[in-house]
């Protein structure tokens, strides 16, 4: 089986004709249209997309072959995928999460940190996560300075992990300030 790729989860039913939520999670969330039928994670489903409409933050659609709610409710929350292959190109310095997913993760001097977990964006900019041989897992901001080098070629991410975070003191200051005026 290819390398599949989630560009959609169905959401909750929507009127009683058939429709439901789905939150897409491609560029264009009209996207999904042209991707002929989406595939269940195992393969086993597939489903068209008939017709789509923009909501406020998700599309509202409806599925080839699903007419009623009761229909539409029990698609609630499956994930929907295309193969690896259907997607557009990526252009320079752009790569799909799943490309970036399972890649080590090494300092700029070769030194392993991990495994690229997972790619997150809680709406301040996408965040990596690397999971270390031994430890906690790492997150950090999926930026230029902290990610200078993604070489899909080779397997691996280059980090440079950032000296201190700020707000952060290197020591507890021992010292206190003079009471009655200035130091």
């Amino acid at each position: 089986m290819p390398a599949l790729v989630c560009v959609a989860r169905i959401g909750a039913a929507h009127g009683v004709r058939g429709a439901v939520k789905l939150w897409t999670f491609t560029e264009d969330p009209f996207a999904v249209r042209r991707y002929g039928p989406l595939l269940t994670k195992d393969g086993k489903r597939q489903f068209e997309v008939a017709q789509a409409r923009e909501a406020k933050d998700h599309l509202v659609a409806t599925f080839k072959g699903v007419t009623t709610r009761d229909d539409a409710e029990r698609l609630n929350g499956i994930e929907l995928y295309v193969a690896r292959e259907k997607l557009p190109a990526t252009d320079e310095h752009e790569y799909y999460h799943t490309d970036l997913i399972g890649l080590a993760a090494v300092t700029a001097a070769g030194d392993v940190l991990g495994r690229v977990l997972a790619i997150h964006n809680f709406g301040a900019g996408d965040i990596i996560e690397i999971a270390p041989p031994k430890g906690t897992t790492l997150l950090l901001p999926f930026s230029n300075a902290v990610v200078p080098e993604v070489d899909l070629n080779g397997g691996r991410v280059v980090i440079e992990l950032p000296q201190e975070i700020e707000g952060e003191d290197e020591e507890p200051s021992t010292s206190r300030p003079r009471e009655g005026g200035d130091p």
